[in-house]
């Protein structure tokens, strides 16, 4: 087991640059040749007591299917099926048919290996970037918005859909912020006591050329009540909030701000200006929830992503904190210490439980799929 907290001099750790390799296989310590070994391990440990016991006896990372480069997102998990969805988001920058822009995903776990197929609902959902799962129907967010002309005659703008599993009929039910477009709507978290919708919002579709219409309100996560249309601003002060979860109880919901990657939304400037810096924000925060749910306070910070950006988040039933991360996942215990960082070959940017017993963590992301069984436990959809 290699012990880090002193390393010995010289070492060096290339800092994250978009486009290029940004996870932990770029720790170089000469002196110690053992640290080498990180490059090809899937399964890192960081405490030998609790991340044993949250990875289990077969915790077998398997790499499941090659997908193109581009990044899946939107997991949802429909446990009446036994389907994984999840979406396939346009290329940066745009390129080939609009018909291309609208692909997405069902993965049938009725079958060993599982079957992967196309999903598209009617209408189509635009770019769907958060997903979640709520009264028997999926939730997905268009983080898209172009005009008629651009999509297949049929104008697409950010908003909050439902779908349902059965017919794949879709609806939108929240497309404005009073009368304000929406900058993304790029994660979605059910509270789980109320049902009430959380989502965040920050810049990515201009910044990303998925948008015609540059920013028009600051970046920031809200609560909607579908049953009556009120719609609550939570908190404004991350720079670019992004993976959202609660805890099983409701009372505590963690967010992650990964204003590292960013760029102008100026809309003098050109669309699709993004850019990283390692030094940005690429923290978890923590609230507190109370209030049947109604009232967000307490923010504090909970964990600093050692990579790239903290994107995906999920919290298991224990209360383990399960963070998209790079190319991987960090597994986080309720304290903010780092119990195992789980290392795939391909991106990461979200996540989702699935199976009976909800021990089965697949993780997307730029260029593939992967799956590991986990002795952590999901919460169950509802």
């Amino acid at each position: 087991m290699l012990k880090a907290s002193v390393l010995p001099y010289h070492f060096n750790r290339t800092v994250s640059v978009l486009g290029k390799e940004f996870d932990f296989r770029n720790l170089t310590v000469p002196s110690d040749p053992s640290f080498a070994l990180l490059r090809n391990a899937s399964l890192i440990v960081f405490d030998r007591t609790r991340g044993f016991e949250a990875l289990g006896s077969n915790p077998n990372l398997e790499f499941m299917f090659s997908l193109v480069d581009t990044v899946h997102e939107a997991p949802v998990y429909v446990p009446e099926q036994n389907l994984l969805y999840f979406s396939e988001l346009p290329p940066f920058p745009l390129v080939g048919p609009p018909s291309a822009w609208l692909r997405n995903f069902v993965l049938d776990l009725n079958h060993e290996p599982p079957v992967l197929a196309n999903f598209t609902p009617n209408p189509p959902v635009f770019a769907p970037n958060g997903g979640s799962y709520r009264h028997g129907q999926l939730l997905w967010s268009s983080s898209g918005g172009f005009n008629a002309s651009v999509l297949n005659g049929t104008e697409s703008r950010i908003s909050l859909n439902t779908i349902d599993p059965v017919t794949h009929e879709s609806k939108v039910i929240l497309n404005n912020f009073f009368g304000f477009y929406f900058n993304n709507i790029d994660d979605i978290a059910v509270h789980p006591i109320t049902g009430d919708i959380f989502f965040t919002d920050p810049y990515y579709p201009w910044t990303n050329a998925r948008s015609d219409t540059a920013p028009q309100i600051p970046a920031a996560t809200y609560r909607f009540v579908p049953e009556t249309g009120a719609l609550f601003l939570v908190d404004d002060t991350l720079e670019q909030p992004n993976g959202l979860a609660f805890t099983p109880d409701g009372t505590t919901l963690y967010i992650t701000d990964s204003g590292a990657l960013s760029g102008s939304i100026d809309p003098a400037q050109p669309a699709g200006t993004k850019s990283y810096h390692t030094t940005g924000k690429r923290s978890i925060y923590a609230f507190d929830v109370s209030h049947n749910g109604t009232r967000v306070s307490n923010k504090r910070s909970f964990y600093l992503a050692q990579d790239y950006i903290p994107d995906g988040l999920k919290v298991s039933q224990e209360g383990i904190v399960l963070a998209a991360s790079g190319h991987g996942m960090d597994i986080i215990d309720p304290s903010g210490q780092l119990l195992v960082r789980i290392q795939t070959q391909h991106g990461v940017a979200n996540c989702q439980f699935t199976g009976k017993d909800l021990k089965t963590m697949w993780l997307l992301g730029n260029q593939g799929i992967s799956r590991v069984n986990l002795n952590i436990t999901g919460q169950t959809p509802k």
